[in-house]
């Protein structure tokens, strides 16, 4: 496992549950490559800009959720994240799987999320 992709891995996952969108920005910019693109069942998200919304849409749902990575793996540029989602509360609201692809720099370039929807 490279850990430096984990470290990264690590960056965008603190990016969902960065308060302001100017620390959400600062870690874009350590974690992903500019023109990403983040896809799970409900949607396709491209750009930071586009991220950014998507996130804040999840945050005006659940507010103060967050994800815990479980489990990480990764090889060849790829890797796998089983997370859970997690309530301001502290209680687990659901878990998933994700895969993402790094570019030659080491930033995500795409994430892609499977979990159960409602």
């Amino acid at each position: 496992m490279d850990h430096t992709l984990q470290t990264t891995w690590e960056t965008y996952v603190a990016s969902w549950k960065a308060p302001t969108a100017t620390e959400k920005q600062a870690l874009f910019a350590a974690s992903l490559d500019p023109h990403c693109t983040y896809t799970d069942p409900l949607g396709v998200a491209s750009g930071w800009e586009a991220l950014a919304e998507t996130m804040q849409g999840f945050h005006q749902q659940l507010p103060g959720a967050y994800f815990v990575t479980e489990r990480f793996a990764s090889h060849h540029q790829h890797c796998m994240a089983q997370w859970k989602m997690v309530g301001a509360d502290g209680a687990v609201l659901g878990e998933g799987v994700s895969f993402g692809h790094f570019n030659g720099q080491g930033k995500l370039l795409t994430m892609t999320g499977f979990y159960d929807t409602p």
